[in-house]
């Protein structure tokens, strides 16, 4: 059965984010943790010496594994973070610092 249906819950109307430039839908109340993992996505960071993918571990913003960069913001926690329309949410590699990602850097290196 459908969690929806379960919890008798209407959620406002569908609206629009993206990841790296890719549209997702969202609903209304879902932090960028829910509505990538209902997107499909499970992994939205690397480690800075590494490289290995990293996504939700802990939800309860404990672990620092889901970190994003959210509106320009870096090391946001996707599972604390609720969406509102139009975020722009950009997958992190190391700092976060985006060096080399389109944005202006910050002067950090990995």
């Amino acid at each position: 059965m459908n969690p929806l249906e379960l919890a008798g819950a209407e959620p406002g109307p569908a609206f629009t984010v993206t990841l790296d430039g890719r549209e997702i839908e969202a609903l209304p109340g879902r932090t960028v943790a829910a509505a990538l993992w209902a997107a499909g996505v499970t992994s939205w960071r690397s480690t800075r010496d590494s490289g290995r993918p990293r996504g939700v571990f802990c939800g309860i913003g404990v672990c620092f594994d889901c970190l994003v960069t959210v509106n320009g913001r870096p090391n946001q926690r996707a599972c604390l973070v609720p969406l509102e329309p139009g975020d722009a949410i950009r997958t992190q590699d190391g700092t976060g610092h985006d060096v080399g990602r389109g944005q202006e850097g910050t002067g950090h290196d990995d």
